[in-house]
């Protein structure tokens, strides 16, 4: 060849930059979906994972690359030397120099039963059948099926239909130890959602957004707080919003135990943190909260 061969949209379709890794295999399928075809491209790196991923063309003509999702398709990390596709058994092929694994094409249960979170998903191999997300088969025809790979819009796909299917019941009970540190957790179900922290001081006040301080570190994965204090103590919402849609993910109540809740005698000229992490002393105190909720028939079955 005497010229360059240039992308056909004029720009690569998938750019990383400033990554610790390096792609290795890739692999496109081609899927139909509501609003069109897709190709969809499965990255092998050198850490063995493989990236799903998407481009779509927006109503201005513009390119918009959307990770799905990222999985270590191996035990032992080894960088990924072939994948293939078996359309027939639809079923993703994956080697490397430790032995060869298979993934399913299609994961839609992990977007959750709610038609916004399999919108969100923007997943051509996925949509809302009217209960829960599922695989998508352009031969099935359903009139209550919900999917939109373009644009990812669940208030106009999901307009009546379980826009709230999932949402959170109740508080989760998560237990700290004054001045150690407790991490609070909050996974998005989108790469693509934005995370904030809302913080409500008793079950009835209002939430607000949660002041920045040094002792706390936002993650991916959640808050860590750090050197637990009393005033700690709060519900903390987990917020994430996407396209302009925002979603309760998790709510903590979060409890921070000190040495007269725990029942641990402090030592004149000691530091009384030193003492909280006695571990039967912790235990009997959440041995004793649950059987208390228990008999108010609030505790756990099972």
């Amino acid at each position: 060849m005497y010229n360059a061969v240039h992308p056909e949209h004029g720009r690569p379709l998938v750019i990383r930059t400033n990554v610790g890794y390096r792609f290795t295999a890739l692999a496109v399928d081609q899927v139909d979906a509501v609003d069109g075809r897709y190709e969809v491209l499965f990255l092998g790196t050198d850490l063995g994972t493989v990236q799903k991923v998407v481009v779509v063309t927006d109503s201005k003509g513009k390119l918009e690359e959307l990770t799905l999702e990222e999985v270590h398709v191996f035990r032992t990390p080894a960088a990924v030397k072939d994948i293939r596709i078996s359309s027939k058994r639809q079923q993703l092929y994956v080697s490397s120099r430790v032995g060869v694994t298979q993934l399913s094409l299609h994961r839609c249960a992990r977007y959750g039963r709610g038609c916004a979170d399999c919108c969100l998903a923007r997943d051509p191999y996925c949509a809302w059948d009217g209960e829960t997300c599922s695989r998508y088969t352009p031969a099935v025809k359903r009139r209550r099926r919900r999917q939109d790979v373009r644009n990812g819009d669940p208030i106009r796909q999901c307009q009546g239909h379980h826009m709230k299917v999932g949402r959170l019941e109740s508080n989760t009970v998560q237990f700290g130890v004054e001045g150690s540190s407790t991490f609070l957790e909050c996974q998005p179900r989108s790469p693509r959602a934005s995370t904030k922290w809302l913080v409500q001081r008793t079950p009835s006040s209002r939430r607000k957004l949660l002041r920045r301080d040094p002792r706390l570190v936002s993650t991916d994965q959640g808050l860590l707080l750090r050197a637990l204090e009393p005033r700690d103590a709060a519900i903390y919402h987990c917020v994430t919003t996407e396209n302009g849609f925002s979603q309760t993910v998790a709510r903590l109540d979060l409890r921070v135990l000190g040495p007269a809740v725990l029942g641990v005698p402090v030592v004149p000229g000691t530091d009384p943190h030193t003492h909280l992490l006695d571990g039967p002393a912790i235990d009997r105190y959440c041995q004793g909260y649950w059987q208390g909720l228990r008999g108010n028939g609030r505790g756990p079955r099972g």
